[in-house]
């Protein structure tokens, strides 16, 4: 008699392929205030005015995310869903426009002639954006924190070693905040992809932006630093 294949046991699946207890929200918590920190130490014409308008939304929602969903991210709830997204919106809407701002004073001319201040705003504005792009891979690797502990979904968005090697790794590894902010930090850093790989278009799409607005602040900001120490 022919014996069918057996499924693999729940057990044995890699944890970022089952349900898990979910991930921690305080590293990608601590994450969002240093980056409404950074916000908030920007020059007044890098800003949205009044200069405390975007950090203090950030921060109300920030607490009120933290309120609504303390300890793991382990079932998904629409409130707080919106929330986190709203957050995430709010800090890159307030970093896109700094770094246009930005790129607009360095075209026209009207950077200044320091370059300490120049390369600190460039810096503040570009760590921002390392921030800005891991929450965003955070937030839709997946379907979210949430759906990847319920795993929900088998097919990865975005490819880490540890999923194409399990052997790399043991069976309770799955993606945490610090691999997505690893993530954008190498892409900001390298303008590509480094080990991880992106399959969905919305992760092709997002890394393409990332390495864009990346690429643009490091060539004007060092080529005009440059420009005044010369």
């Amino acid at each position: 008699m022919e014996h069918l294949p057996q499924a693999p046991d729940h057990a044995e699946l890699p944890a970022w392929r089952r349900e898990t207890p979910g991930a921690h929200r305080w590293p990608a918590a601590v994450t969002i205030a240093v980056a409404v920190v950074l916000q908030t130490i920007l020059p007044d014409r890098l800003v949205l005015r009044p200069h405390w308008l975007l950090p203090a939304l950030s921060t109300l929602l920030l607490v009120a995310l933290i309120l609504l969903g303390p300890g793991r991210v382990a079932t998904q709830h629409r409130l707080t869903r919106k929330i986190a997204l709203s957050l995430v919106a709010v800090v890159s809407a307030g970093n896109a426009l700094s770094a246009a701002l930005l790129v607009d004073h360095l075209v026209t001319g009207s950077a200044g002639d320091q370059a300490g201040p120049l390369l600190a705003s460039g810096a503040a504005i570009y760590i921002t954006n390392i921030v800005v792009f891991s929450l965003w891979y955070w937030e839709f690797d997946r379907g979210g924190p949430a759906a990847r502990a319920a795993g929900a979904s088998p097919h990865p968005d975005l490819l880490f070693p540890q999923m194409s090697s399990p052997q790399l790794a043991p069976l309770d590894w799955e993606p945490g905040y610090v691999d997505y902010l690893y993530l954008s930090f190498t892409n900001a850093t390298a303008f590509s992809p480094t080990d991880v790989m992106p399959l969905k278009v919305w992760a092709k799409l997002t890394m393409l932006a990332q390495s864009a607005v990346s690429l643009v602040l490091v060539v004007l900001v060092v080529a005009r630093a440059v420009n005044i120490l010369h």
